[in-house]
């Protein structure tokens, strides 16, 4: 590439001046010797190029500068500035296609980054434009495919600010206001880039604030490109250019590379998403209503992680063994996955089997389970605690037994609204670890009107603190909640502890006597 040379003299008067300096500058010689450089250049006297010139004449130390130089020229230059005795030589270089490249490569990292570094591609839709203007047009819009079939824009930016609330409003509005002949459902429809100009956008737009706003925007081209996902539309990307900039050659390249990334990632995150929801289903299909006996009201809640897959290994249950007695269950695989949730199903199965088919009491049902599963050697860890609500007696008070295996004891309120001592009712091992282990059974007498809850980890634990204040947290809030009705104090727990975004699975069974 040719390099351009400008010799300035102590006063900074261009003394000497090589072809390949007129041609980048776009001045013949005859324009630039004799005059002062800051008249011919004035735009370079407070920008990196000045500020540089300045210092090397300060210093006396050659220093390389690459840098914008505005209208007319709008071209990125590097220069290398050497001191020449008072004066300085300039030896530059037009370095515009470089940049240009570097721009368009950090435009699909940094779409890439965002699409990778987001759970859910949609959400990182409205946040796209940004990262494409003005590397590749002027103004951007998304828009996506909704589940029923209709185009939504879901992000903008314009690289003017005074323009942004424009495009805003104009977003809003052009959907509704275009004809089915228009590029953007053109390019819907065949799956291939449409290019347009600002009249024949113009002349689709019927009269009104959609036209009226699309005036204040347009008065280049634009492109249309659809976003493509394993064969189906899936949005598309509208591009603007204006000032007569055309999106051709490398950077409608790019754009289509661009449009092909987000593409597959809307694609993956609707599999995603289905896959989720299937799972979901499936888990929630195991997760039954429970059995409502004559003498008590049971609840049961279950909230999936945000932050997982949506499926994992916490599980409630309650049922009548062949005695009368209420069966109440709580427990947790260990693991977030659809695993989890495949063993989950498997131990809530066995352990319905056991307690239904023997009629035992929590002890034994868990050491039950335990062997079955040493037996089927299922190679999972979970905790699970039983607890058996025995028919009221003559007084309407009723007895509830219980047995833990590693999980978190029960809270049980009082009809005063006051909360029974857990002192002394820690778990016994986990399940899955050592099936001959011992199981001891806890027993306490409940009056009329009092409350039970079991409950997972998720519910009370936090990444920030220890399990000790969740639990706290808890018994507090359930006291300050004891009048509720039971569905209502479920629902006031799940929503003032976890605010229904749980970091982990919640599963809840409450029971209250009557």
């Amino acid at each position: 590439m040719p390099v351009g040379f400008l010799a300035l003299d102590a006063d900074w008067t261009i003394t000497q001046v090589n072809a390949a300096a007129e041609h980048a500058v776009s001045r013949p010689r005859e324009e630039l010797l004799g005059r002062d450089y800051w008249e011919v250049f004035p735009d370079n006297r407070h920008n990196a190029f000045g500020e540089t010139y300045e210092r090397v004449r300060a210093t006396g130390v050659s220093e390389a500068v690459e840098a914008w130089y505005p209208e007319p020229l709008e071209t990125w230059f590097e220069v290398r500035a050497v001191p020449a005795g008072p004066g300085l030589h300039l030896f530059f270089t037009e370095v515009s296609d470089r940049r240009r490249a570097q721009e368009r490569l950090a435009v699909l990292a940094r779409v890439s980054s965002e699409l990778a570094g987001s759970p859910d591609p949609v959400q990182s839709m409205a946040r796209l434009p940004r990262l494409l203007v003005p590397a590749l047009a002027d103004w951007a819009v998304v828009t996506v495919i909704e589940d029923d079939g209709r185009p939504h824009d879901v992000g903008s930016w314009h690289a003017d600010a005074r323009l942004r609330g424009v495009l805003a409003r104009y977003v809003q509005l052009r959907l509704g206001a275009l004809p089915a002949d228009t590029p953007l459902i053109r390019a819907l429809g065949t799956q291939e880039p449409v290019t347009t100009t600002h009249a024949e956008i113009a002349g689709s737009l019927p009269p009104g604030e959609a036209r009226d706003l699309q005036a204040q925007l347009a008065d280049g081209s634009g492109v249309y490109l659809p976003l493509l996902g394993r064969g189906r539309t899936l949005g598309v990307i509208t591009l603007w250019c204006e000032h007569g900039r055309p999106l051709v050659g490398d950077e409608l390249a790019t754009a289509r590379e661009v449009a092909d990334r987000i593409g597959l990632a809307l694609d993956n995150g609707r599999l995603y998403r289905q896959q989720a929801q299937l799972a979901e289903e499936l888990q929630r299909s195991m997760l039954t209503q429970p059995v409502q006996p004559e003498h008590a009201e049971v609840a049961v809640r279950y909230i999936p992680a945000v932050e997982a897959a949506r499926v994992g290994g916490d599980w409630y249950d309650a049922f009548r063994q062949p005695d009368g007695a209420m069966t109440l269950v709580i427990g947790d695989v260990v693991g977030h996955d659809t695993a989890a949730a495949a063993a989950m199903g498997q131990l809530r199965g066995l352990l319905r089997g056991v307690a239904a088919y023997s009629g035992a009491g929590p002890a034994e049902v868990l050491r039950g389970l335990d062997a079955a599963m040493a037996l089927l050697d299922l190679q999972v860890l979970a905790t699970a605690a039983v607890a058996r609500l025995e028919p009221p007696a003559a007084d309407g008070t009723a007895r509830l037994v219980w047995a833990n295996a590693g999980h978190l004891e029960p809270v049980v309120l009082r009809p005063d609204g006051t909360l029974l001592d857990a002192r002394g009712w820690d778990g016994d091992l986990l399940l899955g670890v050592d099936s001959t282990t011992g199981r001891r059974e806890h027993t306490v007498d409940l009056e009329p009107g009092s409350t039970v809850l079991l409950f997972t980890d998720g519910l009370v634990e936090r990444r920030s603190e220890d399990l000790d204040a969740g639990l706290e947290r808890l018994r507090t809030l359930v006291g300050t909640l004891a009048t509720r009705p039971l569905t209502e104090l479920c629902d006031e727990l799940v929503e003032q502890l976890v605010h229904g975004r749980p970091e982990d699975d919640v599963a809840l069974v409450a029971v209250r006597l009557a």
